[in-house]
């Protein structure tokens, strides 16, 4: 039996988290983020985090203030519109939640009431700044903490 669907919030109640990137899964981060860059204007930022390819993840900053960020997908299949491609997440969305560990907590107890289902929500005890889950369609989000600076 499934539960109930979770109240909509009232209009007291804070967001859950903030929008903070869309991630577009690609065979060639660099190349897509030149080609978005050039449709939309902004900035490229390539980052590398210890262990990574350089080039495994690229950011757009938009002339508009839409951060864009290709991932490298291996064996990346682009989808058969317009019907869906089994298996391939192509696309997922980054959700700030604040500073804090205890901010990510609390934004996870949010969503697993809204419906969402954990994927990855092994943080290393805070050491890792995000926490995957799934949508009630099975799309995944990041739940990100940003450490203040």
């Amino acid at each position: 039996m499934t539960p109930p669907p979770a109240p909509p919030p009232t209009p007291s109640e804070a967001p859950v988290a903030r929008m903070r990137n869309v991630v577009i899964d690609c065979p060639d981060p660099r190349r897509l983020a030149e080609f978005y860059r050039d449709l939309l204007g902004g900035e490229i930022e390539t980052e590398t985090d210890e262990g990574e390819v350089e080039g495994d993840w690229v950011t757009l900053h938009s002339t508009g203030g839409l951060r864009l960020c290709f991932q490298r997908a291996a064996g990346h299949r682009p989808p058969n519109w317009p019907h869906a491609d089994a298996g391939s997440q192509q696309i997922h969305i980054d959700l700030d939640v604040g500073p804090a560990v205890q901010d990510i907590e609390r934004a996870q107890d949010r969503v697993l009431a809204l419906g969402a289902t954990p994927l990855d929500v092994d943080d290393d005890n805070g050491v890792r700044d995000f926490r995957v889950y799934a949508d009630p369609a099975g799309h995944p989000f990041c739940l990100c903490r940003i450490p203040e600076s």
